[in-house]
C-alpha cells in the first residue's frame, strides 16, 4: 500500500484514539472528584452508605485508568477491545459508587452517559447496545438492593429507568451519527487517496517524460524541474529553490529578454549549449499569469534530438536545389580547370604565372569537391566516416592551410591539450567545415588595430568526455542579435558574403553527429566550437 493510502487511512483511527484518550481522562478525574468531597466534608455526599467500598472501587477505578495509558499509547490491543473493556470497567465501577452513595439519588448515575457515549461512537452499534443495556441493569440492580436494605426511595427506580432511556437514546444517536461521520470520512478519504495517487502520478509523469521541462518563480528560483531538465543544465540533479543564474547564466538571460519582449519573433531562433557541450538547447516559455512577469513554465528542446527528425527533409530540398544548379556550376568550373591546365603547359610561362595557373587549379579542384559536399548533404548514408587521430590531422590540414594563405605560424596556432585525441569523422567533410571557420577567423577575427593570432585548440568536454576542437579569435566578436542567427541559410552581416558558409559547417558537423556552436569570448572576440561524437558511441 501507499504511504498517501496508509496515511488516509488511519486518520479515522487517530479520531477514535482520540475520543478513547478522552474516556480515559474523564475515568482518572472521576475518583479524584469524588474522594476529595468524601474526604473533606462532613457529612459526606458520596460513599457515606459504604465508605470502604467506596474507597476500594475509587482506587480500582484509577488504577484502572493508570494502566490503560500504555496501552492507548502504544495502541495495543486493538482499540475494539480496549473500549469494551473498559465501557464494562466504567458500568461496574459507577454502579458501585452509585451503590456506594446510596443510589440513584446520589446523582452518580448519570456518570454513566458519557463513556458509554463515547463508546458507541468507537465500537459497532450492536455492540454498544450491549453496552447501554448492561449499564441499565447495573443502575436498576444497584437501585434494587440500595432499596431491599432500606437505605433507599423506591421513586429512585423511576431515575433509574430515565438514565437507562437517555443511555440507550445518546447510543441510538451517537451510533448514527457515527456512522454519517464514517461515511464522510472515508468519502474524503477516497478523495485524498485519490488526490494524493493523481499527485503521485502528475510527479511521476514530469520527472520521466522525454521532454524537459521546469518552471521557474518571480525571483528567478527554480520552483519544479524533472531529470531530464536537469540533465540538459547540469548534467545532474538540480533541487528546486535554486536560483536559476546559478544553473544557466544563459538560460535566466534568455528569460529576461523572452519577459521584456514576449512576442518578439526573433525568440524562435534564440538557443543555448547544454551543460556536456554536445548537444544545442532551445527554450521555449509559457507564463502561468497573464502579466508575464510571474512564475514561468519553460520547455527545453533538446535541439539535436529534432535535427535528427527534420535532417532528412531539409536535406532533401537541399540536395534538390544543388543538383538543379550543380551541372550549371561545373561546367565553367571545369572549363577553368581545363584552360589552367592547358596554360601551365605553356613553355613560355614565367615562375609568377605558373604559381597563378597553379592557384587556379587548386580551387578549381576545391570548388568541385564543395559541390560534392554540399550534394552529400541530401544523403547522410554516403558520409564516409573515418577513425582519425584529430591533432595529427590538425598539423596536416593547418600546414596546407598556411601554405595556401601565406601566413605563418605566429598568426595561426595550435595548442592541443591532450597528446591522442581519437575522433571518427569524415575528414573531406572535417578538412572543408575547418577551412571555413579559418578563412572566416582570419577574415573578420584580426583587424588592423587588433591583430591577434587565430587559435586552434583541442581537448575533451570535462562532462561528457566528448573530443571538441575550438577556433578561437580576438576580433570584435558577434554582436548578440546577430549571434542567434550566424548558423541560418543566407544569412550574413558581412559585406560580400554569401550566408552559406557557417550554415553549410553546421551541416557538414550534423552529418557526422557533430555540434558546431558559437559563444562570445571572454575578453573579446569568438570561439567557434565543434563538439564530436563519441568515437565509440556510433560505430557499428
Amino acid at each position: 500500500m501507499k504511504l498517501s493510502d496508509q496515511l488516509a487511512l488511519s486518520s479515522s483511527e487517530d479520531l477514535a484514539w482520540r475520543v478513547l484518550t478522552l474516556v480515559n481522562v474523564f475515568r482518572l478525574l472521576v475518583p479524584l472528584l469524588l474522594t476529595i468531597p468524601f474526604l473533606t466534608l462532613t457529612p459526606s455526599p458520596v460513599g457515606q452508605f459504604r465508605p470502604a467500598l467506596f474507597i476500594a472501587v475509587s482506587t480500582a477505578y484509577f488504577l484502572f485508568a493508570l494502566g490503560s495509558i500504555p496501552a492507548i499509547r502504544h495502541h495495543r490491543p486493538t482499540i475494539e477491545i480496549q473500549t469494551f473493556v473498559g465501557a464494562c470497567v466504567d458500568v461496574l465501577a459507577i454502579a458501585l459508587l452509585t451503590y456506594s452513595s446510596g443510589g440513584m439519588g446520589s446523582g452518580l448515575g448519570a456518570a454513566l452517559v458519557l463513556p458509554i457515549a463515547a463508546a458507541s461512537f468507537i465500537i459497532s452499534q450492536r455492540i454498544a447496545l450491549l453496552v447501554a443495556a448492561l449499564a441499565t441493569l447495573a443502575l436498576l440492580l444497584q437501585q434494587g438492593m440500595t432499596t431491599l436494605i432500606g437505605r433507599g426511595d423506591a421513586g429512585d427506580f423511576t431515575a433509574a429507568g430515565i438514565a437507562g432511556a437517555v443511555i440507550f437514546l445518546m447510543t441510538l444517536s451517537i451510533g448514527s451519527m457515527s456512522r454519517s461521520l464514517r461515511e464522510s470520512e472515508e468519502r474524503v478519504r477516497l478523495r485524498e487517496v485519490d488526490a494524493a495517487n493523481l499527485a503521485e502520478l502528475n510527479q511521476f509523469i514530469v520527472q520521466h517524460l522525454r521532454e524537459s521541462i521546469l518552471v521557474v518563480d518571480e525571483n528567478d528560483s527554480i520552483r519544479l524541474i524533472n531529470e531530464s531538465a536537469s540533465q540538459l543544465l547540469k548534467h545532474r540533479t538540480v533541487q528546486p529553490g535554486t536560483p536559476l543564474g546559478e544553473i544557466s547564466p544563459r538560460l535566466l538571460y534568455l528569460l529576461g529578454t523572452w519577459r521584456a519582449y514576449s512576442y518578439d519573433w526573433q525568440m524562435s531562433s534564440l538557443s543555448m549549449v547544454a551543460a556536456d557541450g554536445g548537444s544545442i538547447v532551445q527554450p521555449h516559455f509559457v507564463s502561468l499569469d497573464r502579466e508575464s512577469k510571474g512564475p514561468t513554465l519553460v520547455f527545453l528542446e533538446d535541439m539535436t534530438l529534432i535535427a535528427e527528425r527534420v535532417q532528412q527533409s531539409k536535406l532533401a530540398a537541399l540536395g534538390r536545389l544543388s543538383a538543379s544548379i550543380a551541372h550549371e556550376i561545373r561546367n565553367p568550373v571545369g572549363a577553368m580547370s581545363h584552360a589552367a591546365q592547358l596554360l601551365a603547359e605553356a613553355p613560355s610561362l614565367t615562375p609568377q604565372e605558373k604559381r597563378l595557373t597553379a592557384i587556379i587549379t587548386n580551387n578549381g579542384e576545391r570548388v568541385s569537391t564543395i559541390i560534392d559536399n554540399v550534394l552529400q548533404l541530401s544523403r547522410r548514408d554516403t558520409t564516409r566516416q573515418e577513425r582519425i587521430e584529430l591533432n595529427g590531422w590538425m598539423r596536416e590540414f593547418l600546414m596546407e592551410f598556411r601554405q595556401t594563405s601565406q601566413i605563418g605560424t605566429d598568426i595561426l596556432r595550435f595548442n592541443p591539450t591532450l597528446s591522442d585525441l581519437e575522433i571518427r569523422v569524415d575528414p573531406t567533410h572535417l578538412h572543408q567545415l575547418m577551412w571555413n571557420l579559418c578563412e572566416n577567423a582570419l577574415k573578420y577575427g584580426r583587424t588592423t588595430t587588433n591583430p591577434g593570432a587565430v587559435e586552434i585548440h583541442t581537448g575533451r568536454i570535462a562532462v561528457s568526455e566528448r573530443p571538441y576542437l575550438e577556433v578561437l579569435d580576438r576580433g570584435p566578436g558577434i554582436a548578440s542579435p546577430d549571434a542567434e542567427r550566424i548558423f541560418e541559410p543566407f544569412f550574413t552581416a558581412n559585406k560580400g558574403g554569401t550566408g552559406l558558409g557557417l550554415f553549410i559547417a553546421r551541416e557538414l558537423a550534423q552529418c557526422n553527429r557533430a555540434i558546431l556552436a558559437y559563444e562570445p569570448r571572454a575578453g573579446g572576440g569568438s570561439v567557434f566550437r565543434l563538439v564530436f561524437a563519441d568515437p565509440t558511441r556510433w560505430e557499428a
